[in-house]
């Protein structure tokens, strides 16, 4: 959720001329724009209809209305044939992504009783009501002409595979809603000599919408030696409840994470933050002693909604946002082996975790020495829960950004049980082949794991952003 609601536009379109001519057609097209509504409203949007523009008076008044409403995107419901002249005035002042619906109210016209008809005048009325597909080419036209940027949905009015897809334009469309105000932190600094994860902040804001927030380990320290007994305590108690501990954790490294993890309660109702990146590589001070005991904490994060990555990946935050706002999860991940026995990619990464897509209870274990990186303390065991996954990397090339999909399966075997998040991950085209293919594209080594396909989603997320995408299976 954010402060402004997420908002949709909806209007039908018609011809004027029409109404005298053909009794009752404007109000059988109304009636067919009212189901639009309904069931959009059904997706948990807010919908402005402004019902059926039909001249271009109403179509620059329609354009005002929008921009005033502060819609996110509109649906243009093409009912019956209408003038391009009709659309135009609307989407080109409201500046916001445009999905046609080219919608026939049934799957075909019932020729014989159509026939049958003596009134020619009834006739053609009854045919322009099933008359959707005959402007669109004229808008289509019109948009390509004018730079304007369209989606759309070809089908029929109640059948259920039109609304899947209506539907995943809405929740893509929620999905640059929430991106566009959401609060990245990003505390501390890169990890040296990982070229690949380095941003570019500016990039980043300019297609997302987001505001970037630069947080000090400092604040966070801070925010920790003021944390209370009881605040502790209760901290403590929800690990109790969410995670399978270890017999071998120390109290003493217990009660670290649970000063650690108050904190970054603190740190996020400060800042407002929907996500965070960070990494800090200090030693020999209290910035370090908090810093090693950040895991727990912020894996409670990512599975509230507040997704936490490592190493400063910003790029990889990004996603994991992504993958969260769609409520399939978006989990820290890396590929770092290969069975080609199993034909399967070992995927994970130390740090966080998202909790809410784990395989079982997610296992808490002492780490003598955090690989790579300075200190010791807890650390998070899980696997992704098995079944269907979804990659998502958010990658910068050429002063671009583009999404890289691909799907896969989380399956059933051995992991290495060292105290990090490990998946074992099969892919319709096979280990080699993904890894090749993924690696073409040149993204940084991290990506978001997230529960389910989503690839369709995810393209819209980039088409509603006006951004590449490439989907590798």
């Amino acid at each position: 959720m954010t402060k402004h609601n997420f908002k949709i536009g909806l209007f039908g379109i018609g011809l004027d001329t029409y109404w005298p001519q053909f009794e009752g057609l404007e109000q059988r097209l109304m009636g067919y724009l009212a189901q639009v509504e309904t069931k959009i409203n059904a997706y948990g949007a807010e919908v402005l209809n402004l019902g059926l523009i039909d001249n271009a008076d109403k179509a620059f008044t329609a354009g005002h209305d929008f921009k005033k409403g502060d819609v996110d995107v509109i649906f243009l419901y093409v009912t019956t044939y209408a003038l391009s002249s009709t659309v135009l005035p609307v989407v080109r002042r409201a500046k916001v992504p445009i999905i046609i619906l080219n919608l026939v109210p049934e799957k075909a016209i019932d020729y014989k009783n159509f026939n049958q008809l003596k009134d020619r005048t009834k006739m053609t009325g009854d045919w322009l009501a099933f008359c959707s597909a005959c402007p669109v080419p004229e808008i289509a036209n019109v948009f390509k002409r004018s730079g304007i940027q369209f989606h759309q949905v070809t089908g029929v009015l109640n059948d259920e595979k039109t609304w899947e897809e209506i539907g995943d334009w809405v929740e893509a469309a929620k999905v640059v809603h929430t991106m566009s105000h959401n609060t990245l932190g990003l505390m501390g600094n890169y990890y040296s000599g990982m070229l690949d994860i380095y941003s570019d902040l500016t990039l980043q804001c300019a297609v997302f919408g987001n505001h970037i927030e630069i947080i000090e380990p400092d604040e966070l320290t801070a925010l920790r030696d003021d944390a209370t007994e009881s605040e502790v305590k209760a901290k403590t108690e929800e690990f109790k409840k969410l995670f399978e501990i270890d017999p071998s954790c120390e109290e003493v490294e217990l009660d670290k994470a649970a000063k650690t993890a108050v904190a970054l309660d603190k740190l996020v109702n400060q800042y407002d933050l929907g996500s965070m990146a960070y990494y800090h590589k200090g030693t020999g001070n209290a910035n370090a002693d908090t810093m090693s005991s950040i895991i727990l904490g912020n894996s409670i994060l990512t599975a509230k909604g507040i997704p936490v990555a490592g190493e400063y990946e910003v790029k990889n935050a990004q996603a994991m946002k992504i993958m969260d706002s769609f409520g399939v999860g978006g989990s820290f991940t890396e590929y770092y082996a290969m069975d080609f026995e199993d034909d399967v990619v070992l995927m994970g990464h130390d740090g966080p975790g998202h909790l809410a897509i784990a395989e079982g209870k997610i296992k808490v274990k002492p780490l003598q020495v955090y690989h790579g990186k300075v200190g010791s303390g807890l650390s998070v065991e899980m696997s992704v829960k098995h079944g269907p996954v979804t990659l998502l990397s958010v990658v910068e090339s050429n002063g671009k950004i583009f999404l890289l999909i691909a799907e896969g399966e989380s399956v059933a075997g051995p992991i290495l049980e060292i105290g990090n998040t490990n998946s074992r991950y099969c892919f319709p085209i096979g280990a080699k082949k993904f890894t090749e293919n993924w690696n073409n594209n040149g993204p940084a080594h991290h990506c978001a794991v997230g529960i389910g396909h989503i690839g369709n989603k995810l393209i819209k997320l980039a088409g509603l952003l006006n951004i590449e995408v490439i989907k590798i299976c």
